[in-house]
């Protein structure tokens, strides 16, 4: 995984096999996640190097960060849910996500036509984390997928150590072993991440 910004936007995440190739969908998007980066780097949110990709930070607090899917680009909002978006170009961050919004684009031209109102989120998005505004969410409890039940079975140290974690880190495997389509594919996740959960550590960590 790329820990390096600037690499980033020449190179890609580094998350996959497509890796500093003309094929990585982080390439395939270069010229609108620069206008991104220019827009993000002229406030006062830190650049950072997080999940293999840039996010912008304030006060060690995770506000914004760029990005890549093979359909589109986006800036993700992680209180998007909070932010008023008058303009309407936020919507859900995924099937599981509560409070991130991101803004999606398909090609350039749309990008250059919203760098205002993605000014005005950017600037809303950092003036509700100064003020430490937060978000009550109701989690819904997780309907564990086979597999990692079987990893438990198994490992009953695991299960337990798995129980042990925040709510948000619990979710956050979750989501990650359940989005695989294959069984295969997602023992093979489980297995990797399996030392992490034993350490109480979450993906991010």
């Amino acid at each position: 995984m790329n820990k390096d910004v600037n690499s980033y936007f020449t190179k890609g995440c580094g998350r996959c096999s497509l890796y500093a190739t003309p094929k990585c969908k982080v390439l395939k998007w270069k010229d609108e996640l620069l206008i991104f980066r220019a827009l993000l780097n002229a406030t006062t949110l830190k650049e950072e190097s997080k999940w293999g990709s840039p996010c912008y930070t304030f006060e060690g607090k995770n506000v914004i960060m760029i990005q890549s899917f093979k359909s589109y680009c986006a800036l993700m909002f992680f209180k998007g849910s909070l932010l008023k978006d008058e303009k309407q170009i936020l919507s859900k961050a995924g099937e599981h996500s509560n409070i991130a919004r991101q803004a999606r684009f398909t090609n350039l031209a749309d990008v250059q036509k919203s760098i205002p109102s993605l000014k005005l989120l950017i600037k809303e998005a950092i003036q509700v984390e100064k003020l430490g505004t937060k978000v009550e969410v109701v989690q819904k409890p997780i309907d564990i997928i086979p597999e990692l039940l079987d990893a438990f079975k198994v490992n009953p140290t695991l299960k337990k150590a798995f129980e042990s974690l925040t709510p948000g880190r619990q979710r956050g495997y979750h989501i990650y072993f359940s989005q695989a389509k294959q069984s295969q594919t997602r023992k093979t996740r489980i297995e990797k991440y399996v030392s992490s959960i034993l350490k109480g550590k979450g993906m991010q960590d």
